[in-house]
């Protein structure tokens, strides 16, 4: 079973777009035309001869290239499906060891040589994009530094190679009766290594906690030697120097080695589904929900319009559909229902006591529950989700996401402003772009808004970049001008890069220069990252 080589996930697995999503997409933004993706072969004859010599420990066959040169942001979907690859980098490496990591940067560093990371090839915002320079550039590919290589049931802690994927950090644990518990959407394929320098957050991270809570510590190979941190409960020694390594994104070294703080598995797992009649009351249950202290694992909570988009593609379950829309009118919850998805984890005690007071804070602002059997479905599929992107290309259809993170009092105005300017932004051309948001996680002092986007594919590659660009830049621009960080969970990469500045200022821009020239200082690290 490998990796589809031209889109998302395993090239065994499948999401069919089924016909009542068909027309409910032709409906909300036209019919669209599919168009064919190259071939594999016509790929490989597009990329350009290696500019490495004959004799390196670089892998410069054209095949091993291609299958590490492109992520899952939209231009690298464009360029694949296009058969336009270009350059894609000069040759892979693949370290089974951290010594053999400091040996392909040495390598690098002689052949005066760019290196980008690679991890699951997950990254939606540009992290693998090579720059356009005379340099020779080449990969490191971590999948040979995935095993566990150290469990310490005392102090829970477990110790992985950073290429180590979801799958496979959840298998070695559950043996033990142990779990990481971090699930964010490309669970199957991302790894721990891309989680860290990315600042990931799970889908249950409210439980669990977003990375930069299960990050122990770790090893990275960086141009000058290795640096190491963490590996303590806590200190008050200066700076965390974990903080340099969580979101570098490649730009400091090659994170090989990842120590992550783990937890028994829970005995009990639900995930409730609760309907509120309009966005406003719902969202005060929600955030009372994330300021008491319920032991919640996960408050996923949709708009009006993606709840309607969420029912409107379940195929096949129609009656059952028509009585869930007939309970709801019953109960006072009709056009303008949005869903929650609360996740009840832990020991039977805990989730009794957390079921009682999602219900009674529910009840006070008028939400109404729907069981757990649409929580079931989730469960069941949250990983397969990203396989209907594949299905949308083949229909004619695109997918671009934009998320970020806001106090409370102000998730709806960026709802509102994103959203907005999604819609606007292709309108000059005649097309119609279907919005939709939900809060993917939940703090005490706010919330991430998480907003999917969905048009039409023109017939030309270079029309589909230039619409992507203009929808990527009206909805990033309403983000940082609403005071939103950039992203919440997807990272920087190369195409949220210019907008970094907004958040981080002048001097803390300065400062991330600063400590990439200490590690770095030829510029050899994913440059384009981060910062220009």
């Amino acid at each position: 079973m490998g990796k589809r080589w031209n889109g998302w996930g395993r090239d065994t697995e499948d999401q069919p777009l089924g016909e009542r999503a068909r027309r409910f997409l032709g409906e909300g933004i036209g019919e669209a035309t599919p168009w064919p993706s190259a071939t594999r072969q016509a790929a490989l004859q597009a990329v350009v001869a290696s500019r490495l010599p004959a004799s390196t420990r670089f892998d410069t066959s054209a095949a091993v290239r291609l299958d590490h040169a492109f992520g899952q942001s939209m231009p690298d979907w464009i360029a694949v499906r296009s058969g336009r690859v270009g350059r894609c980098a000069d040759g892979v490496a693949f370290p089974s060891s951290h010594d053999d990591a400091l040996a392909a940067l040495d390598e690098a560093k002689r052949l005066g040589a760019i290196v980008i990371p690679y991890g699951g090839g997950t990254s939606v915002v540009g992290h693998l994009r090579v720059p356009e320079v005379d340099r020779p550039v080449v990969n490191v590919s971590l999948e040979k530094l995935a095993a566990l290589q150290g469990l310490d049931h005392t102090n829970l802690t477990a110790r992985f190679g950073a290429g180590a994927p979801g799958p496979a950090i959840e298998a070695a644990l559950a043996p033990h009766g142990l779990v990481l518990g971090h699930y964010p959407q490309s669970f199957e394929l991302s790894t721990a290594g891309g989680w860290v320098v990315t600042r990931s957050s799970g889908q249950q991270s409210l439980r669990y906690g977003r990375i930069e809570q299960l990050f122990h510590g770790g090893r990275l190979a960086t141009p000058r030697g290795t640096l190491a941190v963490g590996g303590l409960p806590a200190s008050s020694a200066g700076p965390d120097l974990r903080e340099a390594v969580l979101g570098s994104e490649g730009r400091l070294g090659l994170l090989t080695e990842v120590t992550l703080r783990v937890r028994p598995r829970a005995a009990h797992e639900r995930f409730h589904a609760i309907f509120f009649p309009q966005w406003d009351v719902g969202l005060d249950a929600v955030r009372e929900l994330a300021q008491s202290g319920v032991a919640l694992s996960m408050l996923r909570y949709s708009s009006a319009v993606e709840t309607e988009t969420q029912l409107g593609l379940v195929e096949g379950h129609e009656r059952a559909m028509a009585w869930l829309a007939r309970y709801l009118r019953w109960r006072g919850v009709g056009e303008g229902a949005c869903l929650l998805l609360a996740g009840v984890t832990g020991s039977e005690r805990e989730a009794r006591f957390a079921h009682t007071a999602l219900s009674d804070i529910a009840r006070r602002h008028r939400g109404v529950p729907a069981g757990t059997s649409i929580g079931r479905s989730w469960a069941k599929n949250r990983f397969r989700a990203p396989y209907l992107r594949n299905a949308l290309w083949d229909a004619g259809y695109a997918v671009e996401t934009v998320e970020t993170c806001v106090p409370w009092g102000e998730a709806g105005a960026m709802l509102a402003a994103i959203e907005g300017a999604g819609r606007a932004a292709l309108a000059a051309e005649g097309e119609r772009v279907h919005a939709f948001t939900h809060l993917s996680h939940v703090y005490r002092q706010g919330c991430s808004v998480y907003t999917t986007l969905l048009y039409r594919l023109a017939a030309d590659p270079d029309a589909n970049l230039e619409r992507w660009r203009r929808l990527k830049a009206a909805a990033s621009l309403a983000v940082v001008g609403g005071g939103g960080t950039i992203s919440h969970q997807h990272g920087v990469g190369a195409d949220h890069a210019p907008y970094l500045a907004a958040e981080k200022g002048e001097l803390g821009m300065a400062l991330l220069r600063a400590m990439a020239r200490e590690l770095d200082p030829t510029g050899m690290m994913n440059p384009g990252k981060l910062f220009a």
